[in-house]
């Protein structure tokens, strides 16, 4: 059996990028393993992965598609996609390529973990990416991901009347969403370029397959690390149902905020009592082993726009602008977002989709929403939303497991608006939300509120009710394999290796104390430069 330097469970955001940075050096064997299949160069992915405006991946029985189900409060239900393929939720998502602000890592460094600080981070920040429309010593200029604005002249009439309605309420305007004191209405900064995700496989891996030391295995169902007493020694897994194992110095969790950590306490790493309740052998006990979830709650405002008003989001992008701004009151700098979208379910959604499949494909998308999304969408057909998004909310949920079996999924429980100062931030975002469509931009292009209704808006118990029951997720999972200075309420230490066992470390959007004020996309890659680092 061959053995490996370093063995990678996951091919995604972070994963692509260890295994691309690690193999350079040529004395080290990496094998990297993914559940999902290989699209070789991006001309081979499937219509849906490849193209950033085409969302048909999220649905619950697409075969790229994890489709984790989660509880995000008592009563609300949501099937929450992750990319299950070489190149991961990168190939799945937004392309939204915001960078964390300043304030987030010297958090992180202020907690005890001083190598992630942004001055330590910022090379690596800049070294991801190639910024197309920025050229200083704060932005990137030969990294392996592109990355843009669009030009106004590029917006959407519904894009274009977000921003104007936010410099119209006072809000100041944003040219770079990638800044260090980023806050207000402007241009999102995307990964995606002339259509097309921009992501890990294609950026980072792909370029490196050529080399000798580096071995792809796709179709793996890694069900634990093989320990020897603490040390890990290898993999256990599966391809089309027959067992494999392989061998490895070192074995690197880059499988994401839900599977990193069910991979451990499948493995006998996690919270000891849970373990043994379903008979698993405990390695060590690691209480914080799936707790600590964070994530960006999300709730929409539905709206209708003249007929003649169109958007293409193949051309336009789903989202192209946003407001960031500080809730009143806060103590936390740029803690709340505004998102415009446009998602034509008929489009945007199903384009690419073979005819026969779409029937299956809307049932599918409608199945992952909210019941109140579902009414909302058959009633009204419409496809225009502005999101609010608590960007630091006090939330903060559980995974955990539901067998011992590694082909059931874990549970996943949010716990959004259980606090009372994470309602009262979206009420006043909410109805903020309601004042901008009430201004000229938006009343030129005929904008009318349909969810919520005004009943809903005139009091706050009415409007408890709303966000309670229309409460989404961003998808944006974190936390669940924290890192700090102390075991006792940590799972990894600052250098990624998890407390209590040798030769395990986490290096994905998990150990993050807490989810960052942006989406966390351009920080999971971000990650996996920043860990590669660590490696001897």
């Amino acid at each position: 059996m061959e053995r490996y330097d370093v063995i990678i469970v996951g091919a995604g955001s972070a994963g692509c990028v260890l295994a691309a940075r690690l193999s350079e050096n040529p004395r080290r064997k990496v094998l990297l393993v993914e559940a999902g299949p290989h699209f070789h160069g991006v001309d081979r992915f499937p219509r849906e992965l490849k193209y950033g405006g085409i969302l048909s991946s999220m649905a619950p029985d697409h075969p790229n598609n994890w489709a984790f189900s989660a509880t995000l409060r008592p009563g609300v239900e949501q099937i929450v996609p992750r990319g299950k393929v070489v190149g991961g939720s990168s190939a799945l998502n937004g392309t939204l390529f915001t960078r964390a602000l300043p304030e987030d890592f010297n958090g992180w460094a202020a907690e005890g973990n001083d190598q992630w600080s942004f001055d330590k981070v910022l090379p690596f920040l800049r070294k991801l990416e190639t910024d197309l429309d920025f050229h200083d010593d704060f932005h990137g200029s030969g990294g392996p991901i592109p990355v843009r604005r669009a030009r106004r002249e590029e917006w959407s009439p519904v894009a274009s009347a977000f921003v104007q309605a936010c410099l119209e309420a006072g809000f100041p305007e944003d040219p770079d969403m990638n800044g260090p004191k980023s806050i207000g209405a402007g241009a999102l900064t995307v990964n995606n370029i002339n259509g097309v995700r921009m992501n890990t496989a294609v950026t980072y891996l792909q370029p490196a397959l050529s080399r000798p030391n580096l071995t792809v295995r796709s179709g793996v169902l890694v069900q634990r690390i093989v320990f020897n007493a603490n040390r890990a020694c290898g993999i256990e897994g599966s391809i089309d149902g027959r067992q494999m194992t392989a061998h490895g110095g070192e074995i690197v969790l880059s499988a994401g905020a839900v599977k990193s950590p069910h991979l451990l306490m499948l493995s006998g790493v996690g919270p000891a009592d849970e373990l043994r309740g379903f008979g698993i052998p405990v390695i060590h006990d690691s209480p914080q082993v799936g707790r600590n979830f964070s994530d960006h709650a999300s709730i929409s405002l539905r709206l209708q726009v003249k007929k003649d008003v169109k958007v293409d989001p193949l051309r336009n992008s789903w989202a192209q602008t946003a407001l960031h701004y500080t809730a009143p009151g806060s103590d936390v700098y740029s803690d709340m977002m505004l998102l415009p979208s446009s998602i034509p379910l008929n489009r945007a959604v199903l384009y690419g989709v073979p005819m026969l499949n779409r029937a299956r494909m809307l049932f599918d998308l409608l199945r992952s929403m909210s019941l109140p999304k579902v009414v909302d969408q058959v009633l009204h057909g419409n496809d225009h939303t502005i999101s609010l998004i608590m960007m630091q909310a006090r939330a903060r949920g559980e995974m955990k497991l539901t067998s011992a079996d590694p082909a059931d999924k874990p549970s996943l429980n949010f716990h959004y608006l259980e606090n009372d100062i994470d309602l009262a931030r979206a009420r006043d975002g909410m109805r903020l939300a309601a004042r901008l469509l009430e201004t000229r931009p938006y009343r030129e292009i005929g904008a009318r509120r349909f969810s919520p209704t005004d009943q809903e808006l005139s009091s706050d118990a009415a409007l408890d009710d709303f966000l309670r029951t229309h409460v989404g997720t961003s998808i944006h999972m974190s936390g669940t394999c924290r890192m700090g200075p102390k075991a006792e309420d940590a799972v990894v230490d600052q250098f990624c290796r998890v407390y209590g066992v040798e030769g395990v470390r986490v290096v994905d959007t998990s150990i993050m104390p807490q989810v960052v004020r942006r989406c966390p996309a351009n920080t999971a890659v971000m990650l996996g430069e920043r860990a590669a680092e660590f490696f001897d």
